[in-house]
């Protein structure tokens, strides 16, 4: 499973569906839709500010979080963007692998 966290930011029509279901009411119509696509949530918390909703999800692959991040955004009523999540253990496997690079001007 891949881990992502969604940062969500409500608007106009998505902030009265949220004052409409209620915090939990969203969490249940979140949770639906992730579990639809083979997924689980880990954590969900709303916020103030920018980002109004922040969920951490596992999900089978990328395309499943591509087409979970289209799907919302294509609503119209929630802004969302995705951030790919890495254990420590794939930060050590990634800082072991050697990358053939040359900087611009070196």
């Amino acid at each position: 499973m891949a881990k992502y966290l969604v940062h969500g930011s409500y608007l106009k029509e998505g902030v009265k569906g949220l004052i409409q279901d209620g915090g939990s009411g969203r969490k249940a119509s979140v949770t639906k839709m992730v579990e639809g696509l083979g997924g689980t949530i880990e954590s969900f918390y709303y916020a103030f500010g920018e980002t109004d909703v922040f969920v951490t999800v596992d999900v089978p692959d990328a395309a499943t979080a591509a087409a979970l991040s289209m799907a919302v955004n294509a609503s119209g009523a929630v802004r969302t963007t995705l951030t790919p999540l890495l254990t420590v253990e794939e930060v050590d496997a990634a800082c072991k692998k050697t990358v053939a690079y040359k900087a611009p001007g070196a």
